[in-house]
């Protein structure tokens, strides 16, 4: 496994993690929770990643489970979790950003997980309805109180992100260390052009989600929509990507993904493997957060890594030309 710095921090996390979202708790309970996190920690992989309302709550209840029956070391362990959408339940204390949701859903988080603080606590969305202020006094009474060590932002814009810097210098606080957001090969804006300043300015670190574009990268959906696959077994949510795939749109992505297909077998490996080493080969990704819900999945997305540094330059632009997608304003690469 490789591990990289969680942004500028000195936390170490592994460049593959696995996460909870869609999957554990919902579709993914008992001994197969259990199986593929077991395949994840055998694999060298050190970082879970969960969220209050993955499952409205159950993907907490069962990482925390196997987490406990395992007995790992809990020192080896980079544990998060997100607050923000709450568990679902209607009252309106019982989301958002408020210094009320903040301590209290943390907590309930970590009576789920059966721990006494996570690493990392991400402000799952920006909260308009709360001051600055309010929100990084609130994160911080977690470091304080040893609830977490660090704690980040999930899909804020650059200036939200910026503003809660100015906000925490301020106060003499601690500012957020990473941002959790979507990042693939066909979804490339935000990580690459928007946040290229914050990762000079402050170091910014990044825990992608949605890697494989919710399984498109895979070549799965090349054919239309299987059974056993997460179009089909999350209607409700993908019920839009898979009326995208019926477009010209998504006729033109499919195209891309075949082509992707030929790239991948020049350097053994499959389709996935490679999106994801792609993923990877940005240094300022510090995870690329999996979620397989196979154990055998899991184990061919985690053979990505020997794929990451056989991505040259000039594969990487052979790459580019079949993308076709190359931001305006392109974050610095290298490695």
């Amino acid at each position: 496994m490789i591990y990289r710095n969680l942004g500028r921090t000195g936390l170490k996390v592994s460049v593959f993690s696995y996460g909870g979202w869609l999957t554990v708790g919902g579709t993914q309970k008992g001994d197969i929770v259990k199986d593929l996190m077991k395949t994840a920690y055998d694999a060298g992989v050190n970082f879970f990643d969960n969220a209050e309302i993955y499952s409205n709550g159950e993907s907490e209840n069962e990482m925390g489970r196997v987490i406990e029956e395992m007995g790992w070391d809990r020192d080896q362990l980079v544990i998060s979790t997100k607050v923000f959408f709450g568990t679902g339940k209607a009252d309106p204390n019982q989301k958002g950003l408020s210094r009320k949701h903040i301590i209290e859903g943390v907590r309930a988080s970590l009576k789920r997980l059966r721990l006494d603080y996570v690493d990392v606590v991400f402000c799952h969305r920006h909260d308009a309805s709360t001051p600055m202020e309010e929100i990084v006094r609130g994160m911080n009474q977690l470091i304080a109180t040893n609830k977490t060590y660090y704690w980040g932002t999930s899909e804020w814009s650059a200036q939200q992100i910026q503003e809660a810097w100015a906000c925490s210098k301020e106060l003499g606080l601690i500012g957020p260390v990473a941002d959790q957001c979507q990042y693939n090969m066909l979804h490339r804006d935000r990580p690459e052009v928007e946040y290229a300043p914050l990762f000079k300015e402050y170091g910014l670190g990044m825990t992608i989600w949605s890697p494989l574009a919710s399984g498109m990268l895979t070549g799965k959906y090349n054919d239309g929509v299987p059974k056993d696959s997460r179009y089909a077994t999350n209607p409700d949510f993908f019920k839009n990507a898979v009326k995208e795939l019926e477009s010209p749109e998504g006729k033109a992505k499919i195209e891309k993904v075949k082509s992707l297909t030929k790239i991948a077998e020049k350097i053994g490996a499959n389709t996935s493997q490679l999106a994801l080493a792609w993923a990877a080969y940005n240094k300022n990704v510090s995870t690329v957060i999996l979620g397989a819900t196979k154990v055998e999945q899991l184990s061919d997305n985690l053979k990505a890594l020997e794929f990451v540094d056989k991505i040259t330059p000039e594969l990487y632009e052979e790459i580019e030309k079949i993308l076709d997608n190359k931001p305006a304003q392109p974050a610095t690469y290298g490695r």
